[in-house]
């Protein structure tokens, strides 16, 4: 699983990815007066606005324990990502829906449309460089499972949201660019106001399938499913547990919360002793997943 240092950069890179090529629409639409290109720096000031706000979540997702949150804060980043859905569906998807359907009743022809067809291209480029930055560290993640798989079980909130946004943008431009290339070739304004509702259509959908992801782990997720195998194996693996009855995970932001019910190898040992095998159970399940910050664990019997 990559580390949040890993997530850290990634957002950095789309951040800076996304306000240039907000910059640089916000100029392309003004000169050309064109509603795909106008949309498109909307759904780019948006994702900036989005990835300051996976920043802060991450940030306050680090806050220690206390008596009001006992087990952390590290659920607060599926928060804040959900909320990175919320506003990709409404900034992003349905401005621009708003927009194309608006330029679709109010047909104007585009101005200087090269400098709008120079400027997608440079988004291309740019966010091309900001999604294989993130793809480079889903693959670290995603290990041997297949994209569409790891985008459903993952529990890296923050990097399903990059990704998810990454692809969008990446997508939207393409978009743009096609319905201004066509109101070029065609003299027709309609397929800009078509690309624009397109966009919409687009943002909608990934904000959707990024929300419904984020949305189980805000709930209350177990780890991944292959994580909750591996820990399985290895405490029943242990000399000190006879057998496994039952493994309740957790998944915390980085974190996970374990309960362990177990019948220990030594049932006839007293108190003193079976503390001493519970406690090396929980210690080398830590050593070995680290990411597992509570444990409990309760010995019964097989009667």
């Amino acid at each position: 699983m990559a580390g949040q240092g890993n997530s850290l950069k990634t957002i950095l890179y789309a951040l800076g990815a996304n306000f240039a090529i907000f910059l640089a629409k916000s100029v392309a639409a003004f000169l050309t007066g064109s509603a795909a290109m106008l949309a498109e720096a909307v759904h780019s000031l948006a994702d900036c606005g989005n990835q300051g706000l996976l920043l802060l979540g991450m940030k306050r997702a680090k806050r220690p324990p206390s008596p009001d949150y006992p087990l952390g804060h590290g659920k607060e980043i599926y928060f804040w990502s959900f909320l990175v859905a919320l506003m990709l569906f409404s900034v992003g998807g349905v401005f621009s829906l708003y927009e194309g359907w608006h330029k679709l009743h109010s047909v104007e022809p585009l101005n200087k449309p090269w400098i709008a067809v120079g400027v997608l291209v440079f988004g291309i480029v740019a966010e091309g460089v900001s999604m294989r930055a993130c793809l480079a560290e889903v693959d670290k993640a995603r290990g041997t499972l297949g994209l569409w798989r790891w985008f459903r079980e993952s529990r890296q909130a923050e990097l399903v949201v990059i990704f998810g946004e990454d692809l969008a943008a990446l997508l939207g431009l393409v978009f743009a660019l096609l319905a201004i290339v066509a109101t070029m070739v065609t003299g027709n304004p309609v397929f800009d106001a078509l690309g624009t509702l397109g966009i919409g259509v687009l943002l909608i959908v990934v904000a959707v399938f990024v929300a419904v992801a984020v949305k189980g782990m805000l709930i209350g997720q177990s780890v991944a499913p292959e994580r909750r195998v591996e820990i399985e194996r290895f405490i029943s693996a242990r000399p000190e547990v006879r057998q496994v009855f039952s493994l309740i995970t957790l998944q915390l932001g980085n974190d996970i919360m374990l309960a362990v019910q177990a019948e220990m190898a030594d049932t006839a040992s007293d108190g003193a002793s079976m503390v001493r095998q519970i406690n090396a159970v929980e210690a080398a399940v830590k050593a070995t997943f680290p990411e597992v910050m509570w444990s409990f664990f309760e010995p019964d019997d097989s009667a």
